[in-house]
């Protein structure tokens, strides 16, 4: 990649952060296509975890008897879920733990390790998990793969923002209800998944009422030289 394709492929990045906005509500007659939203769910697939755990699952809530159920218990997605072409739950792993058949699973079937590799890899991580107190009870180690679920969020609504496509990440739930509601569905597969976050896509209804504002990069970064 030359200097001027460069610049005019960060000029594009920037353009697209620039547009996105927390969109509240969405135009109901516009729908993504299948292959756009197919191109968003990818850039999640393709995002990064720790060890490549990928402790994330991506419900893609499209039954609108459902997403009602969800309204009457998510304060913050009342017009998101009446409106957006396409709502997402996302899921995180109860049971990322080093030495789970979970993580056995993804070492040693999706990422292929021989034995000897696995018992190291293995080890290596638990020694990570211990240091950093994952392993104190459940709901550490729930925290640590909700985290990373955020990386794959973030990576798809950049990624929807780059081809014209609006988004809303959303926290604004009751977790006890919207798991209850889940759980019944038997869509947290008797606890190994639980609720992190929600997120809508769509097209938006009407332009944000203001420009984008942030601090300046010099009240955001310190340099240590």
């Amino acid at each position: 990649m030359d200097n001027t394709e460069r610049a005019k492929r960060k000029e594009e990045i920037l353009q697209a952060f620039q547009f996105r906005h927390a969109t509240k509500q969405f135009d109901v007659s516009r729908k993504i296509t299948e292959e756009d939203f197919a191109f968003i769910l990818e850039t999640g697939r393709l995002s990064p975890s720790s060890i490549g755990f990928e402790p994330w699952k991506f419900l893609i809530v499209q039954n609108p008897e459902f997403r009602q159920r969800l309204s009457e218990v998510s304060s913050g997605a009342q017009k998101q879920l009446a409106t957006a072409s396409h709502f997402i739950v996302i899921l995180a792993r109860t049971d990322a733990s080093y030495n789970s058949p979970y993580a056995e699973y993804m070492l040693k079937e999706i990422k292929g390790m021989p034995d000897d590799v696995f018992e190291l890899t293995s080890a290596a991580f638990g020694k990570f998990q211990n240091n950093q107190g994952l392993l104190q009870n459940p709901k550490t180690l729930l925290d640590w793969a909700s985290k990373q679920t955020y990386i794959a969020l973030s990576n798809m609504m950049t990624a929807a923002a780059q081809i014209g496509i609006d988004s809303c990440p959303i926290e604004g739930f009751n977790y006890a209800e919207v798991h209850r509601i889940l759980e019944e569905a038997g869509l947290l597969e008797n606890g190994a998944w639980d609720v992190s976050v929600m997120a809508a896509f769509g097209y938006r209804a009407a332009e944000p009422p203001r420009e984008k504002s942030r601090k300046s990069i010099e009240q955001i970064t310190q340099w240590i030289e």
